[in-house]
């Protein structure tokens, strides 16, 4: 499990491809502290350390991962949110993630609003009605502009932490991000869907 608070920016040092993928990612974590299975959240996807060398880790992404992900898209020198696993005990300061990514939303529009920068993302849609209100930077949740993009839109203002201390300092409209629902927001609907779906009802 992890927060969603990045702890790290790391960089991408290596891409292989083969059946799937392997990134060498490097970062300022210890890397004498990384064993290897180690699950660490890299820009939102929740991947398994196979191998350490100095400065950096590697891990594997399996065809699942990629057809989910922006993981495909990934270039050598591109920043990587980084955050390693909860431990017992550890302060909850964000939400609840698994890095398992539902699939890819899209930056439609970016913009400064005093220190802050204003994103407003396009969501996939068959996710969109399951957003919160407010979340830790989250400001709303947009109707779809039936003229230009039917895809409802996601609105989050973002404090002057995280351009600087994430790769959204980089961040432009067109650029496509990995997107995780809430798994409490999931479960719920999932249990509201078998309760209201009469296949589900009781029969004589």
């Amino acid at each position: 499990m992890f927060t969603g608070i990045i702890t790290d920016l790391g960089r991408v040092r290596r891409v292989r491809h083969g059946d799937g993928l392997e990134l060498t990612i490097a970062t300022g974590f210890d890397i004498a502290t990384i064993e290897l299975g180690a699950s660490i959240c890299c820009s939102g996807v929740c991947l398994t350390v196979v191998a350490v060398e100095d400065g950096a880790f590697l891990v594997q992404a399996s065809g699942e991962t990629l057809s989910c992900s922006t993981l495909g898209e990934w270039r050598e020198g591109m920043p990587v949110n980084l955050e390693r696993s909860l431990k017992l005990g550890d302060e909850f300061g964000g939400h609840i993630v698994s890095g398992h990514v539902d699939g890819v939303a899209e930056i439609v529009a970016r913009r400064q609003d005093a220190e802050s920068v204003r994103f407003t993302i396009a969501a996939p849609a068959e996710y969109a009605t399951l957003g919160c209100r407010q979340g830790l930077s989250r400001a709303r949740r947009d109707q779809p502009d039936r003229q230009r993009d039917r895809r409802p839109g996601v609105r989050r203002q973002h404090h002057p932490v995280y351009p600087t201390h994430t790769n959204l300092g980089a961040a432009i409209p067109g650029q496509r991000l990995n997107f995780e629902i809430d798994p409490i927001a999931r479960y719920v609907a999932r249990l509201l869907g078998a309760r209201t779906d009469p296949a589900n009802e009781a029969r004589p």
